[in-house]
């Protein structure tokens, strides 16, 4: 598309992911920031929740001039207490991080404006809805008295993300405001809803009526709140064609522009330098695999490919219950080829509650780096023989090169990791759940991590911090030591993740039910290098889901060094066309397109 100039004097951009982690709307405000500051300078204005814990290290407060100042002295007044700053990302955007508790006396007050202004029912809601009405009713106080004091007679937008900035618009329609309004949803309450509660509604739009079903899933003051916002704002947004076709079911409004997701590629690695990160990575976490499994039995770890998961902890959505149902299938047809010399590890990072690490793999890990500790300490004298031996040009043998009392000494050592009459067990964790959804289907699809098993899981229920006493991996680096990333996703309305490992050069698979995968499918495919599968479960049933996906899955362990290489590029391409300095035209259209 043709690029435009930004027509807004001034624009605010509202969500209670400024400055506070939650999902993946941080990563579309935090990763595009510079481009918005790139557009529109220091007019540009992010506005989010105050949260001093969940702020620390995100936000630098600075001292607003003093017209900013007065403003903020006459909101402490209602109960509004300001705080101006840079948030501390790419572009280092001004914020104004609100504090909204002294104005929570007044919760019903505002239930009963949104009741008898916008039919919206809030008599049976709890604090997940009331927390975000009270905050964003706060913005549209700050962005009116912030208007009104340094943009008069200026063209203003005001761009809110989700349902629960929605009542900032209708403050603002309330007001009879002359900002411009931008609304985007990146996922309707209702559909996420049920989703969750297994409702494959992409089947049966026409069967649903969005009332009904908004109180029977018990969302029905946050789905009447999103469809108002969405009736009122000048302009109406979401992040794919798929959360499109919920907009227009859900909430009565088609979308007038598509805002894509994107990345900023300048922040990721060369394609060379992602080639010698996955050697890095990889190593590290065939340490981890080995810790894992070699007590219990041996196999082939340079002929092992890794796969994953990684996300939240939302069984069917996410579609991991096809994945461990493909991984079944895998494992029982690699049983079936006499000719297959390949190992797959899974793993399932998805944090959930835990008690404690498992006790032996603790141990696992402390005799295993003795034992390297101890390979460290004879290095030097192991070196100096081989040296000698080549010198010489004397035949070497292991006696030569390591004294038979030092192997013995090794051997001894590798005999207190020796637990061969048990199994591994499937999880690094013991979990607080003792039904947890993920290992009782790994049981039930009997991926039991046995010596024949030919496909292995882990389940790694922690974040990944990078300093877990396991892997030590944190988010990026445990992407680039697999090879292959599995989003089976049922509902996805863009999907980060699989993007995420395109641009570190890892392949992976996402659907037809994700933005990104919609996306993809209009990219150029090449024959053998996908580079990003896309799965087909749009009107598709579940088993043909997972044979599909059981296919790519032994497609790509068939690969062998050469095609693997190749669907890394073909992954670093299709990233590459998704970037911000590219997508952020988008978000001009729809500024400009408020304004008229």
């Amino acid at each position: 598309m043709k690029k435009q100039k930004p027509e807004a004097d001034f624009l605010f951009e509202i969500s209670y992911e400024v400055c506070n982690k939650v999902g993946g709307i941080y990563r579309v405000l935090e990763s595009k920031a510079a481009n918005m500051v790139g557009e529109y300078g220091d007019n540009y204005l992010l506005i989010g929740p105050y949260y001093y814990d969940k702020n620390r290290g995100e936000f630098k407060q600075e001292a607003p001039d003093s017209n900013l100042q007065t403003v903020f002295n006459d909101l402490e007044k209602e109960g509004i207490k300001c705080y101006y700053g840079r948030w501390m990302v790419n572009g280092r955007p001004k914020v104004i991080l609100i504090d909204f508790n002294g104005l929570f006396e007044k919760v019903n007050e505002i239930k009963k404006y949104l009741w008898e202004d916008y039919g919206i029912d809030s008599l049976g809601s709890d604090y997940s809805f009331e927390e975000p009405i009270v905050w964003s009713w706060a913005v549209g106080k700050v962005i009116e008295k912030v208007n009104d004091k340094l943009n008069k007679e200026k063209k203003v937008v005001a761009h809110f993300h989700e349902w629960l900035s929605g009542a900032s618009i209708l403050y603002l329609d309330k007001k009879d405001s002359a900002i411009s309004t931008v609304f985007t949803t990146h996922a309707t309450s209702l559909g996420r809803a049920l989703a969750y509660n297994n409702v494959n509604f992409y089947n049966k739009f026409e069967e649903i009526n969005h009332a009904d079903a908004s109180y029977q899933n018990n969302v029905y003051s946050k789905h009447q709140l999103e469809r108002k916002a969405a009736e009122k704002a000048d302009v109406f947004t979401t992040v794919s064609e798929i959360t499109g076709l919920e907009t227009e079911k859900f909430l009565g409004r088609e979308p007038d522009v598509t805002l894509s997701n994107g990345l900023n590629l300048e922040k990721f690695l060369t394609f060379e330098e992602i080639v010698i990160k996955h050697r890095l990575q990889r190593r590290r976490l065939r340490e981890f695999v080995i810790s894992f499994f070699f007590p219990y039995y041996k196999f082939d770890i340079e002929n092992t490919l890794f796969y994953f998961v990684i996300g939240r902890n939302e069984y069917k959505a996410k579609g991991v219950d096809v994945f461990i149902k493909s991984l079944s299938q895998l494992n029982q047809k690699l049983k079936e080829d006499k000719d297959n010399n390949k190992t797959v590890v899974a793993f399932f990072w998805i944090p959930t509650e835990v008690t404690s690490v498992k006790r032996q793999l603790v141990e696992n890990k402390e005799f295993l780096q003795d034992v390297k500790n101890s390979l460290d300490g004879a290095m030097p004298k192991i070196e100096e023989r081989i040296l000698y031996s080549l010198l010489y040009e004397k035949e070497m043998t292991t006696e030569d090169i390591v004294s038979e009392n030092y192997l013995f000494e090794i051997e001894k050592k590798l005999l207190r990791l020796n637990r061969e009459n048990e199994n591994p067990p499937l999880s690094t964790h013991d979990l607080a759940d003792p039904n947890d959804k993920i290992i009782n289907a790994l049981r039930e699809h009997n991926l039991q991590n046995k010596k024949e098993d030919p496909v292995k899981v882990v389940y790694y229920p922690i974040y990944l911090t990078g300093h877990d006493g396991l892997s030590n991996l944190n988010y990026q680096e445990a992407l680039e030591a697999c090879h292959l990333g599995v989003f089976p996703s049922f509902y996805e309305p863009w999907g980060y993740t699989p993007l995420e490992a395109a641009a570190l050069g890892v392949a992976s698979v996402t659907t037809d039910l994700a933005g990104f995968g919609i996306y993809r499918q209009k990219l150029e495919k090449k024959e053998g290098k996908e580079g990003v599968y896309v799965l087909k479960r749009y009107a598709k049933t579940d088993d043909m889901a997972i044979n599909q996906l059981t296919e790519i899955l032994h497609e790509f362990l068939c690969f062998g060094r050469k095609e693997r290489v190749d669907n890394k590029i073909e992954a670093r391409k299709i990233a590459a066309e998704a970037d911000w300095k590219d997508f952020i035209a988008n978000y001009i259209e729809a500024h400009n397109n408020s304004l008229k």
